[in-house]
């Protein structure tokens, strides 16, 4: 054998490991990986451990991660605890690159707050917005700065301490220029991404996670845009803005903290957007605008010169005039910017024509600054792995399965940011404090699809199941941050004896639960924190005198986050999901519950929190969940046929009373026994 071609060996040893059956080849990492021609078709799994791997490509690992920045690096620790093989690429010279610049400001408005008066760890992840999960404690925020809302530099520190410490695999100075994909017959997606930096040195892998952020400054093409600037190049410098008359362009957070940052220097400060401001203790989702950025808005309606105007700039334009910037909204019919006639027959230096003589925006302007956000970086991709947008608001983001899947791209995965278009001003998918979960949801499900590991959970005797939800409702951050996104799953089994508890999983997937997270059951339990459907929003008076409500009975019309139970004697398909009601996270359900609100989000209260909600769950799973002194069990034991569950477990452990003889024949006439 010894003298067979080379040839013929690689085919030989490629006919062993194809015929494996595909699960095997899927999940089997102790099989030498092949060396073959560049080229050459070779096998995906068993994968090696090595990274060298060739077939057309210089580099292989079974997951490649776009982006050392908080989700890439939160996608790295689950990895490298897992021991799963991974490189993660990153454009720049360390962490976070995004956050050496942005914000220009300097100054996070994710709360650090160190304090809760509690030392429960996973209660305290609650309130940390800018920590990333590990093992580790040091690394938590609080222990690199005092201030409730962080410099960004001390944020870039922090990541760049996790990589080290955690001794991630990350390798900078990557900067990913194309993603392409070959075919792979036993690829789990039968293909395999094959990435190329600025060297043209390649990388491939079979899992590709798109960690990259939404990081490239929106720039309309309106009509003079070239004498604005923008946010990413506006100047720092208080000095430069000194007696001038400033517009905005913007409504988000960057406008506003820039407007902050110049206000006591300039004239005036007009800000315009295409839709009104949006408070975010208004409509609880934390994009909108925050109440540490919005001095504008006193001294807007202060009447300290300073306003907020509505305006779409893309029908309209910026002229200037000698130096001076005016904004020209004239369009007498109804064309767009780049179809309006001709202006050469306007005066010299004159300025465009107003709708009004009391236009607002009818003074010119010294600095137009463009603060409009920014959006998702597609230019890596060619035409065969070319990443769907959104539509819309959502039109920044890559439109994403809820497995946080690409929509057109099989094996294709985004994390952080990347992703918030499922919960786009829903929830805090785009934002650390949420999107640190939403990675680890992601990495369960790939643990399933690639490795057969099925969704970490515990399983315990129903007796436990009141007790075990009471804890997760007065601690459990990942659902908290993520409301209305993740949820608990319970999964009854054993005729409701015993139960399997699974935590944060994306009640949207509940239908594929099986499938994805590799739990199966009987009857199903979802319990989620929800917001009330019509409370908040533009324009709410969230403040009102009834906001709020303390009556159980009345709980189903609670308006802060509150615990929302839904129990399925089976699960619910994909059209009962899509045909569920509106503003509802899933369908309707055999049993609701809403637990009502409580002002220090603690549901511990005996009567208006725990009480209703074994009423609940005794009367969806048909049992009695009562706890039991011993000599209750001892007296229904004697009295009745049957006794609850909790004496069967811990009083009697299944075996009741040994009867005598006696015993046994007087039981037995009346009967009692057989």
């Amino acid at each position: 054998m010894a003298n067979l071609p080379y040839a013929k060996l690689l085919a030989m040893a490629l006919l062993v490991v194809t015929a494996l059956p595909s699960c095997l080849q899927q999940s089997s990492h102790d099989v030498p990986l092949i060396r073959v021609q560049a080229g050459e078709d070779i096998p995906a799994e068993p994968l090696g451990n090595d990274g060298n791997a060739k077939q057309g490509f210089d580099v292989y690992h079974d997951y490649l991660v776009i982006g050392a920045g908080p989700s890439g690096l939160q996608m790295g620790f689950f990895l490298e605890r897992a021991g799963r093989d991974y490189l993660i690429l990153e454009r720049g010279d360390g962490a976070g690159t995004f956050y050496k610049q942005y914000p220009r400001h300097r100054k996070l408005i994710s709360i650090n707050k160190r304090n809760t008066g509690k030392t429960n760890k996973e209660f305290n992840w609650r309130h940390d917005w800018n920590s990333l999960l590990s093992d580790d404690e040091s690394l938590e925020l609080r222990h690199y700065s005092k201030e409730f809302f962080p410099k960004a530099d001390i944020l870039v520190q922090y990541l760049h301490d996790y990589a080290t410490k955690l001794k991630l695999k990350v390798q900078y100075n990557t900067n990913v220029q194309g993603v392409s994909r070959v075919a792979n017959h036993t690829a789990i997606a039968k293909h395999l991404f094959i990435l190329r930096d600025q060297t043209n040195r390649t990388y491939a892998c079979q899992t590709l996670i798109v960690a990259t952020g939404i990081w490239v400054p929106n720039t309309p093409d309106f009509r003079g845009h070239e004498h604005t600037v923008g946010y990413e190049d506006m100047s720092l410098d208080p000095e430069d803005y000194e007696g001038k008359t400033v517009l905005i362009l913007g409504r988000g957070n960057s406008a506003f903290e820039t407007a902050d940052h110049i206000i006591h220097a300039t004239n005036l400060i007009h800000m315009v957007a295409r839709s009104r401001v949006r408070l975010s203790w208004a409509t609880h989702y934390v994009g909108d605008l925050r109440a540490v950025n919005n001095g504008l808005l006193d001294t807007y309606q202060l009447k300290s010169l300073d306003g907020v105007m509505e305006a779409d700039m893309e029908k309209a334009g910026v002229v200037n005039i000698s130096g001076k910037l005016y904004l020209d909204t004239f369009n007498e019919r109804g064309l767009g910017p780049n179809e309006l006639e001709d202006d050469s027959d306007r005066l010299p230096n004159a300025p465009p024509k107003i709708p009004a003589d009391n236009f607002s925006a009818r003074e010119p302007y010294d600095i137009i600054i463009r603060a409009l956000g920014f959006k998702f970086d597609n230019s890596i991709f060619d035409e065969s792995t070319a990443v769907k947008m959104g539509r819309d608001r959502k039109k920044k983001y890559p439109t994403i399965n809820h497995n946080y899947e690409s929509s057109n791209v099989p094996g294709m995965f985004f994390a952080g940011t990347c992703t918030h278009s499922l919960d786009f001003r829903k929830s805090a998918g785009g934002f650390i404090h949420g999107f640190r979960y939403t990675a680890r949801a992601m990495f369960h499900l790939l643990e399933w699809r690639n490795h057969g590991v099925p969704w970490p959970s515990v399983s315990l005797p129903i007796t436990q199941l009141l007790s075990t939800i009471v804890k997760r409702l007065n601690e459990g951050s990942g659902f908290y941050q993520m409301y209305s996104v993740l949820g608990d799953i319970i999964i009854l089994k054993n005729g409701g004896k015993s139960f399997t508890y699974l935590e944060e999983f994306p009640v949207r997937l509940l239908p594929a639960l099986p499938k994805v997270a590799g739990h199966d059951g009987e009857q199903f339990i979802v319990v989620a924190l929800e917001y009330g459907k019509n409370f908040s929003g533009p324009g709410k008076d969230i403040f009102r005198e009834d906001r709020a409500t303390g009556e159980p009975s009345n709980a189903h019309n609670s308006n802060f986050l509150h615990p929302v139970f839904y129990h399925y004697d089976k699960l619910p398909s994909e059209a009962d999901m899509l045909a569920r009601p509106e503003k509802w996270i899933l369908p309707r359900p055999n049993h609701l519950h809403h637990t009502v609100e409580d002002f220090l989000t603690s549901f511990t209260a005996p009567k208006s929190h725990i009480l209703p909600i074994r009423r609940f769950l005794e009367t969806s799973l048909d049992t009695d969940l009562r706890s039991f002194f011993a000599e209750s069990c001892f007296k229904m034991a004697l009295k009745h046929r049957s006794v609850p569950q909790e004496c069967q477990e811990h009083y009697l452990q299944g075996q009741g009373l040994i009867p005598t003889a006696p015993i046994h024949t007087h039981a037995v006439k009346p009967g009692l026994v057989k």
